[in-house]
């Protein structure tokens, strides 16, 4: 009677080890899938760095030539 509780117990034992090892590897997986996302944005969020980088300077010398245009108009008001 103990070797059958005992061949039982040890076959559980092995079930629910097969059982974690195939929930690990699922997990394993979705994390493979998860990285290579990532690496996806990243590289997208770089290009768009890439091409957003030159409109700062363009930005900063409308923003100059506005000032200059602002203070044509105030000194046109007599402000």
């Amino acid at each position: 009677m103990n070797s059958i509780l005992v061949i039982g117990t040890l076959v559980e034992v092995l079930l629910l080890v097969l059982v974690l090892a195939g929930y690990l590897l699922a997990i394993t997986g979705t994390l493979a899938k998860i990285a290579s996302t990532t690496r996806l944005i990243a590289i997208g969020v770089h290009a768009i760095d890439d091409q957003v980088r030159p409109i700062d300077g363009e930005v900063r010398g409308i923003n100059g030539a506005l000032q200059k245009v602002a203070g044509a108009l105030q000194n046109a008001v007599g402000r």
